[in-house]
């Protein structure tokens, strides 16, 4: 009975073949090293919340096997980066905030690490425990980010409260690649 039990049970977490969940949602972010998306806010916008009516692009910038640097451009504010890092059955996002002139933003490099081997087409990422310390009040912060053949989205969900926020880009039409993040000026892949 133990034995059925475990077989099913990594029979389930290998999802497709031997692959991963995180595995397989890092190469489908990976297929659009390079590219540019613009999206628009479908859950949260508010007349005074910075998104909307701004032309909202992310740029696949970097993927190597473990680092994918993905710039967040809001209108003209480019301060934002997604650093996703993957170990081995898990990935960590970090927000990276810069200022214009490049320096840190008082509040950056927040974020989450998966907790299992995931599905394809998610990666969910719960608060950290360095986020919780430095930023208590996102102490119930969960972001995830979703993938499939027409759209890649990231979410924000803070549980117990009313706030959500959810950018839907559509990843089949391409667009010119956006000025570089503040920060971000020299790197080089």
């Amino acid at each position: 009975m133990g034995y059925t039990f475990h077989a099913i049970f990594f029979q389930k977490q290998s999802i497709i073949g031997e692959t991963l969940g995180v595995d397989h949602f890092w190469q489908q972010l990976k297929q659009h090293c390079g590219k540019a998306y613009e999206g628009t806010v479908t859950s949260g916008a508010t007349a005074n919340d910075g998104f909307s009516g701004k032309r909202l692009v992310i740029h696949v910038l970097s993927c190597s096997e473990d680092q994918l640097l993905i710039p967040f451009n809001v209108g003209e504010n480019r301060s934002r980066t997604w650093i996703l890092t993957k170990a081995k059955n898990s990935i960590e996002l970090k927000h990276d905030h810069r200022h214009e002139d490049g320096t840190n933003d008082a509040v950056t490099m927040y974020g989450g690490t998966t907790t299992n081997s995931g599905l394809p087409g998610i990666a969910v990422f719960p608060a950290d425990q360095m986020t919780v310390t430095t930023i208590p009040a996102v102490a119930t912060n969960v972001w995830w980010m979703t993938i499939n053949n027409t759209t890649f989205t990231y979410n924000l969900r803070r549980i117990g409260s009313d706030r959500l926020f959810t950018v839907t880009f559509n990843i089949t039409k391409p667009v010119e690649k956006p000025l570089t993040s503040w920060g971000w000026e020299n790197f080089t892949n």
